[in-house]
Formats: C-alpha cells, structure tokens, sequence
C-alpha cells in the first residue's frame, strides 16, 4: 500500500493547514461554511464513539448466542473485522480524494461518471442511516437497568411500558439535539469524551468481569462451542453460522462519521482517512477482546435467552448481574458495568447525530432535500443546527413503529442498517468500475491493491445483503417474518421512483457554490 502525496493533495502548498483545506474545498466545488476546529484525533474520535463496540456487541448479543453461540461470534469476528477492514480501507482511499461532508453520494456523483453522476449521488444519498436504532437500544437498556435496581422481573422490579421506553428514547434524542447545538469545540470535547470511555470503559470491563466471576467458561467453550438450540426452527450449522455472523456486522457500523465530519477537520485529506482506518481497528481488536471476556460468564445459554430471567432475556445484562451476585450477593456491580456500557452508547447517539447532520447538510446544500434552503442554514456558531433537530424528529418517528409492533420497528432499523451498508458500497463499486482508470488518488491510496481491495468489500457487502434478508425463524409467520428485503427494496423502489417521475428533471448531482 502506497501513502504519498499526489494530484488533489498538492493543493496551495506553503500554506497552512486551513488555507489548503479551504482551497481544496473550492477546488471540489464549495466554499468553507462550517468552523474547521478539529484535528485529527477528533475526527478520529467521532467514527471510534458511533461504533463503540461495547454498544454493538451488548445490544446485538442476544441474537449472536442464539444463532451459533460462542464459536459463531468469537471466530466469526475475525472473518467479519478482515472484509470490513477491506470496506474501511477503500472508503479511507476515496475519502482522501474527496474530503467533504458530502462524503459517500459526492463520492459517486464524482466516481460514476458524468451521465450517471446524478442518479447514483440521488440513490446513494437517500440511503444515510438515521440514529433511530442507536438511541432506541439505549431506552431499552435503561428500561432493563430500572428492571434489576428495583428487584428483577422475579423480584417485583419495575417493567417500563412501550410507551415509557418511547419517553426515554424521545428526551435522549432531545439531549443529544442540544448536545449538538453547541459549537465546534464543545462537540469535539464529546467526541474525545467518547473516544476515551470506550476505550477506558471496555478495558475496565475486559479485566473485572473474569475477575468477579465465580463460575468461568473454558477457552474451548469460548472458541469452539456452536449453539444449534436456538428454539426459532434453524437446523443446519451453515445457515446458523451465517446468521450469527451479522452479529459482528451489527457492532462495526458507522465509521463514515469520519467523512462527514471532514470539513470541518483540519488536514483532512489525512485526517479524515486515518479516523476511518484506525477507529475501525482499534474497534475491531477492543470489541473481540471484549466478546470474549462476556463470553468467558455464558455457563447456561438458554437460562440467559429466558425471558422469564430477571433482565427478562436480556442475556448481557442477566450474565453481569448473576456474576456479580454470585460472587457478592448483590448484583449492584453488575448495575454499574451495565451503566458504563449506557453511557458508552449515549455517547455515541451524539456523535451519531453529528454525522447524519453533517450529511443531511451537505444533501441539502446540493438542493436534494425536499426545503434545502431550511436545512442547508448554519447558525451562528457555525452549526447546521436546523438540519441537527430534523435529524432527532426523524429519529422519534421512526420509532413510533414500535408502539403498534416490535416487527415493524426492527424493519425500520434493517432499513438504517443495511442502508447504510449499501450506501458504503456504492461509490466504491463506481470506484472499481466506471472510475478505475480515471480516479485521482488524493495522500492515502492502496496502490497497486486498491482494486483487489475494493472488489472484496464490493462482493462482502453483497453477500452481507443476501444475509440481512434471510428468514430468521421457521416456520415463517407474521410474528417473526424479516421485513428486511421487503423494507430496504421499498426504500430503494421509491428512491428508484422518484428519480425517474421528478429528480431526474432538476437534480443534477453535488452543485458548485463557488466561482471557479
């Protein structure tokens, strides 16, 4: 791999870091709006908080020890960390050629060529996740904090309706919109404060929990035992294995942030890339390594996976709690490992609607926004403040599907999911394809195995839609049906659609705001 300065990177040279930024920036067709007070740990740090492993590998642990257990997640990981790796790498290399908050669908506007630009920036753009997902764990997992501080689901503990969870997840997007109402610089103290607690937060848990555990698992059990009772219907390993890999998919998501946090990074043709490489590593050893330490407390998989335990089913939770209670007679500790995990994901729900913002901003600003010209507004601190509230309104409708079914909710986080997912993938399909003789390399590209690289996440994220769209139970009924493809092709079919009966007519890609 190759990491020297070419072509775009050359940009007003002598000058500093915000002069070369800004030109660059012009260079691509904007003028410099938002504040530029980030470096390159910052940038870094908003991609390593929105992933925050301990977030993605507790809220998604349920479903990786019902389908194959401890082997499926523990091996599975290190198959899933090499080709998201890959995805990561390639999206670094296209980031440092075009460092801007428009980040993925300027990305294929630029790499599609100029008769497809418009419609594969219009398709890539509307499939931006939204922080609905991320802070409706967080209210479930409060939900099941008050369950156990007031005795347990056996104990008499206080059971939050679906409508208490919807309050808790409405003021903790109402936090996270004032959270990012404030300047630059106080974001970017959230972003570090995000940074170090999933990394402090995981290591102190990586060494207490097999610390306080009376009863440990053994290393043959963590690595090699395949769950094949998960109760749903699904008999052969092949297609246990395979579901229980998305597990490890679900935890390291997000890592865009980097991109669209880029105009506002100083450097960014180097800052944006390395925050999307290392916050992806460092995620991927930190998250194993926590797997495995929860791992080594799972003694009795289908008493975690009982809803009628005390967490009602919630396994992570139940597996602290019991450990905690069994060493000390009181599962308070366990409460307090389970809050460092909360607050972990409270964080990154800021960064989360940090980086929908900036991407909602730099659509809007391209006129694809049904009212840009309301949204693509900076306040006065330099924010996209209006298009920040849009994105906590958005977040709080979404989840109203889940009062009428928790199926229907879980459609609606497939779509933010694999959307995202897809719209990773695109600009690095047009990479490998439309552009690969054309594109111009910014400072960080892969040589020589750009190409090899971006075909193997462009084949992964297709094989990650294959499996995202799996049913998920037999036999199929409307209690456990998987609306995935159902829901993701509605989104896409209507994007498809209008593009073809409106867009198509005036949008004409990523608009030039500047005088070249």
């Amino acid at each position: 791999m190759a990491a020297q300065r070419s072509g775009a990177a050359g940009v007003a040279a002598g000058a500093g870091d915000d002069d070369a930024d800004r030109a660059r920036l012009r260079q691509l067709g904007y003028r410099q709006e938002l504040k530029r007070g980030l470096g390159v740990v910052s940038n870094f740090a908003f991609s390593f908080s929105i992933i925050c492993v301990m977030a993605g590998v507790t809220t998604t642990y349920n479903a990786g020890l019902r389908y194959g257990g401890p082997a499926s997640m523990t091996l599975g990981w290190l198959v899933v960390a090499f080709f998201n790796g890959c995805v990561a790498l390639s999206m670094a290399e296209i980031c440092s050629a075009y460092p801007t908050s428009g980040g993925l669908y300027y990305w294929s506007a630029k790499l599609a060529g100029e008769e497809w630009a418009p419609l594969a920036s219009w398709i890539t753009g509307w499939c931006w996740a939204l922080t609905t997902s991320t802070d409706f764990s967080l209210a479930q997992l409060v939900q099941v904090i008050i369950l156990l501080g007031t005795g347990g689901a056996n104990g008499g503990g206080y059971m939050a309706s679906k409508y208490v969870v919807l309050a808790i997840h409405g003021s903790l997007l109402v936090l996270h919109g004032l959270i990012n109402s404030l300047p630059i610089r106080w974001l970017s103290w959230f972003g570090h404060l995000g940074a170090f607690w999933n990394t402090a937060g995981a290591f102190a848990l990586v060494i207490m929990i097999p610390v306080v555990a009376k009863e440990r698992a053994s290393v043959e059990f963590i690595f090699t035992h395949f769950n094949v009772d998960n109760g749903m219907g699904i008999h052969g390993k092949a297609y246990i294995l395979a579901l229980g890999l998305l597990t490890s998919q679900y935890s390291l998501l997000g890592y865009d942030a980097s991109a669209h946090m880029i105009e506002e990074t100083k450097n960014a043709d180097w800052s944006g890339p390395t925050g999307i490489i290392m916050s992806v590593a460092l995620s991927t050893v930190f998250g194993w390594i926590f797997l495995v330490a929860l791992t080594s407390i799972v003694t009795n998989i289908p008493y975690l996976l009982d809803p009628g335990n005390d967490a009602a089913g919630y396994a992570v939770a139940q597996a602290l709690y019991t450990a905690f209670h069994r060493r000390y007679g009181s599962g308070v500790g366990g409460l307090v490992c389970i809050g460092i995990v909360a607050f972990g994901i409270f964080l990154a729900g800021v960064a989360c609607v940090a980086s929908n913002s900036r991407m909602g901003y730099a659509f809007s600003r391209d006129k694809a926004m049904p009212f840009s010209q309301v949204w693509h507004r900076v306040s006065r601190n330099e924010v996209p403040l209006n298009v920040v509230w849009l994105c906590v309104v958005v977040a709080f409708i979404m989840a109203l599907t889940s009062l009428g079914s928790q199926v229907a909710f879980q459609a609606m986080v497939s779509i933010a999911t694999l959307g995202q997912y897809i719209s990773y993938v695109l600009p690095i399909f047009f990479r490998v394809t439309t552009a690969r003789r054309s594109f111009s390399p910014g400072p960080f590209h892969l040589g020589r195995y750009s190409i090899v690289i971006g075909w193997a996440a462009v084949l992964w994220v297709a094989l990650l839609t294959v499996l995202f769209s799996l049913p998920v139970a037999y036999p199929i009924a409307k209690d456990n049906f998987n609306y995935t493809p159902v829901a993701v092709g509605g989104v896409l079919l209507l994007s498809v659609g209008s593009w073809v009966f409106h867009a198509r007519f005036w949008f004409k890609g990523p608009i030039v705001n500047v005088d070249m």
